[in-house]
């Protein structure tokens, strides 16, 4: 099941330990951010994360032009299946630390960009 919460303004993401503080309000595990609609999201490690999990993108509109794919502590490599399918949507992607991912998409997102995170939390590796 996939709880989501619609916020009024764009999220401001910051990472803990253990999940995200967005706009104040802090969350427990992985989250995945379109716009102003942040969404917990299924996978716990990296090596969970399959286009499956993402299979939403198929349907948003518009596109975001970036995935900020948020690894964990460390940065790890997308598996070929991965990245295919998120060119198939026509995405850029960036796999990069937790840490640095929340920062980038609050960096894209304060410059009006149409971007997407999806983050796992800082103290997950694969």
């Amino acid at each position: 099941m996939i709880k989501s919460i619609s916020l009024t303004m764009s999220p401001r993401i910051s990472f803990a330990s253990k999940g995200f503080t967005v706009n104040g309000v802090q969350y427990e595990g992985s989250l995945l951010c379109i716009g102003n609609l942040l969404l917990s999201w299924t996978p716990k490690k990296f090596s969970e994360i399959t286009p499956n999990c993402l299979s939403i993108f198929q349907l948003v509109r518009p596109i975001p032009e970036i995935l900020i794919l948020g690894c964990g502590r460390y940065i790890e490599p997308v598996n070929p299946e991965l990245r295919q399918f998120i060119r198939s949507t026509g995405m850029k992607l960036e796999a990069i630390d937790s840490r640095n991912a929340a920062s980038t998409y609050n960096i894209l997102n304060e410059e009006g960009r149409i971007v997407a995170a999806a983050l796992l939390p800082y103290g997950v590796s694969s």
